[in-house]
């Protein structure tokens, strides 16, 4: 008989094998070590368990054989750790799209028509540009709704054809709202009708956040097992934001007080989970 879970909004749903299978081979699991965890989390499983269980279980038995693996695993986890403000999820964004050819701009004021509007995110190159409002949640079971997305369409109509930069390119006529977490179907179905560019962590199916990042490579510190909270907020507050960041500036590694064999430990986490985009 299928299980049913508790997601994080304490909706239910039949257990999906192959939404793990897919999430344990995106992280760099092989296939003998995604069918042992499967087969594991199979047995553990009941009615009503909860998805974080789930997520908690499968990340132990990965970070025992590929500790690598299990980072990347955890990326969803570290977006949430990146709080508890919205402003290092904004820097991420930012990273982001630089990876993309995108120059890009974060907290920046632009007055409207009718307002002045603090932008999370501008980005532009060559051939296109756009402005974007970053809705940062430090938990899953949040999701952005319906008013977010129509209070983002009015600060869009109020900022259309101001410019980010000197550039032709650059006049407002496209606006995002990004999120961490999800949107509620009502939210996705009123930013398709307007016009709304939207991403979130599985939103549209096959150009989400969570894609992006896998495709880019480019991961947040907050994945990193070696550090603790307030380490990851000290490198964070000296603008290291991913783990390549890391790589190239290790002097900032003295800021956390670390012994040796610490510092040894991170920086292999660091380079295994950097040498395998």
């Amino acid at each position: 008989m299928p299980t049913i879970i508790t997601k994080a909004d304490r909706s239910t749903e039949f257990f999906k094998i192959e939404k793990l299978r897919r999430s344990l081979r995106r992280a760099g699991a092989d296939s003998k070590e995604v069918t042992d965890i499967i087969a594991a989390v199979d047995a553990h499983l009941f009615d009503g368990i909860q998805t974080q269980e789930i997520y908690h279980y499968a990340f132990t038995l990965l970070r025992e054989s590929r500790p690598s693996a299990a980072a990347r695993y955890s990326l969803r986890r570290a977006l949430f750790n990146l709080g508890p403000t919205g402003f290092p999820f904004e820097r991420f964004l930012a990273r982001l799209f630089e990876q993309s050819g995108y120059t890009t701009k974060t907290g920046i004021i632009l007055q409207g028509s009718c307002a002045p509007h603090e932008i999370d995110l501008a980005a532009f190159k060559t051939d296109h540009s756009f402005v974007a409002e970053a809705k940062f949640h430090a938990r899953p079971g949040v999701k952005s709704d319906l008013q977010v997305a129509m209070y983002s369409y009015a600060r869009f109509l109020d900022l259309k054809n101001r410019k980010i930069c000197q550039e032709d390119i650059c006049s407002i006529n496209e606006f995002w709202l990004i999120t961490n977490t999800k949107f509620t179907t009502t939210a996705e179905n009123y930013g398709t009708c307007v016009g709304l560019k939207m991403l979130s962590w599985d939103y549209p199916k096959n150009d989400n956040l969570h894609d992006r990042i896998q495709r880019a490579g480019v991961y947040p510190i907050t994945v990193l097992q070696n550090i603790t909270t307030a380490q990851a907020e000290t490198l964070i507050a000296k603008d290291i934001i991913l783990c390549t960041d890391l790589v190239k500036q290790e002097h900032l590694l003295r800021h956390l007080h670390m012994t040796p064999k610490k510092q040894e430990a991170l920086l292999q986490e660091v380079h295994s989970i950097c040498d395998q985009k």
